[in-house]
């Protein structure tokens, strides 16, 4: 076999060898997904702790909203039928929609997530109505969010209070879906 042969031949095994590792890694999760922190897993906190905004207004229904915990963060989620183009999500007291009442939530700090969309249909029928509007969501046991409060929805924009911890890093992004879409807010757990 000449020297060419073997050179190519060593490439070859090499190339091959690194294949099956790269494979091995890609089907191994991600840092900072769903599920338990591994001892050491470093956390993403540059999100800042400042205003995100986008400010068109949409006619998508909201349908669900709910929490998850993840290593790194609790998230936050807005399901709506539609494609939603507008929030406004901040540290700031939280107000009823259309009366302008206080709502006063657990925690150190209040997140105000207003969703550019209404929680009721063109004929005026609620789309998302909780059992219990100061406590939408069951945050029990989660490391920041305290309570997750539903202030109403008026003239189609829609307001959510989440209480949390102490006012810590947000970040904030909409997913789109089959016949709809999802607003989505990640609180870090520290800076």
């Amino acid at each position: 076999m000449s020297r060419t042969m073997k050179a190519r031949l060593a490439a070859a095994t090499c190339a091959a060898a690194m294949t099956v590792a790269g494979g091995a890694l890609a089907s191994a999760p991600a840092q900072g997904s769903t599920g338990s922190a591994a001892a050491g897993t470093a956390c993403a906190t540059d999100w800042g702790s400042g205003a995100k905004s986008a400010p068109t207004m949409s006619w998508s229904q909201i349908t669900n909203a709910r929490a998850g915990r993840h290593a790194c963060y609790d998230r936050f989620v807005v399901d709506l039928r539609g494609t939603l183009r507008g929030y406004d999500v901040r540290y700031a007291p939280v107000y009823t929609e259309g009366q302008g009442k206080r709502v006063w939530l657990k925690g150190g700090a209040d997140l105000r997530v207003i969703v550019r969309g209404p929680a009721y249909d063109s004929r005026g029928r609620a789309t998302y109505n909780p059992r219990s509007k100061l406590n939408a969501v069951d945050v029990t046991g989660f490391r920041t969010f305290r309570q997750i409060a539903f202030a109403g929805s008026f003239e189609g924009q829609s307001t959510f209070g989440v209480g949390t911890r102490a006012r810590l890093p947000m970040r904030v992004f909409i997913i789109k879906t089959t016949g709809g879409s999802r607003l989505v807010v990640d609180v870090a757990h520290t800076w």
